[in-house]
């Protein structure tokens, strides 16, 4: 099944005209023609089926013929990631993170980050691919850029953790995890969370926390505590 990305479409929807984009897509790119069946999520847990009525390439219609609603998991996993300083490994982490099932994804400007811009447009695009790659009903949350201190004071959770590489008394990320439960994770940049980061963060509840006994590079560990809480709540 190839999945389509339509957020504007809804259970009460019977007709649909895809963007001139996507049409082209649908209609040149793929060949579909009329009657050809198409399935569509808006990425908030709807999948739909839809017949092509008008195959156009700059103007695709389909009529939806049913629909169906993925329920959601019984907890949401916030990732809040340093951008690393080659912009590809973020987005590697992004698709990665998508695919595995992640809800939000928020990058954090650090005291040691190399990299403070982040190209949210073009996320958006790698988040959406891997969306329908992945055929899931459910579309990751990507924030705005936050510096770390504003990101601390203003986000709380029913677990907050922060995976840091300093010598510290940290337990395991397996360990510490309360299963079913919404889940904030810290990941830090390249050269890891200052020590005023790890002190504001540990005052505001954030549990310290290892994801193994080697040191990950940021992609890595994010892509890691990912797994982790996916799999650990699957289990």
């Amino acid at each position: 099944m190839q999945l389509f990305y339509s957020p504007d479409i809804t259970p009460e929807t019977s007709h649909y005209t895809f963007s001139k984009e996507e049409s082209k897509h649908i209609v040149r790119v793929l060949r579909k023609r009329e009657d050809d069946i198409l399935h569509i999520t808006n990425g908030k847990g709807y999948i739909f089926s839809a017949k092509i009525m008008l195959a156009d390439q700059k103007n695709c219609i389909v009529e939806v013929t049913s629909f169906e609603f993925q329920k959601a998991k019984n907890y949401k996993l916030h990732l809040a990631v340093a951008p690393t300083k080659m912009n590809d490994r973020y987005e590697w982490f992004l698709e990665k993170a998508t695919e595995i099932g992640i809800d939000t994804i928020t990058p954090i400007i650090c005291d040691r980050s190399e990299r403070k811009v982040i190209k949210a447009e073009r996320f958006e695009k790698i988040i959406q691919s891997a969306t329908k790659q992945s055929l899931t009903a459910y579309f990751p949350k990507l924030k705005p850029a936050i510096s770390f201190s504003n990101f601390i004071s203003t986000h709380k959770n029913e677990q907050l953790f922060i995976a840091h590489c300093e010598e510290d008394q940290k337990q395991s990320l397996k360990t510490a995890l309360e299963l079913q439960k919404d889940v904030t994770i810290l990941i830090g940049p390249e050269g890891d969370f200052s020590e005023k980061e790890i002190a504001l963060a540990l005052q505001n509840n954030y549990v310290p926390v290892t994801l193994g006994e080697t040191r990950l590079r940021t992609e890595t560990a994010a892509i890691v505590a990912c797994h982790s809480v996916v799999f650990l709540n699957e289990v």
